[in-house]
């Protein structure tokens, strides 16, 4: 799971493997697997970048 920030200030964990669209629009909007859609602080790059440092550890274990 990586951590994101909501808009209003409050930290999720989001499950990066249902994580199916990430856009800028220019807030970062990313649609989840089930259609949920959630607005976060972070980029698209840096939701990217949290996704493939999670993949790593995950799988480098």
């Amino acid at each position: 799971m990586i951590e994101l920030t909501k808009l209003n200030g409050t930290v999720i964990l989001v499950n990066s493997d249902i994580i199916e669209i990430v856009e800028e629009t220019p807030d970062t909007v990313i649609t989840l697997t089930t259609g949920r859609k959630i607005i976060v602080k972070e980029s698209r790059q840096e939701v990217k970048n949290l996704v493939k440092l999670y993949k790593r550890d995950v799988y480098a274990q």
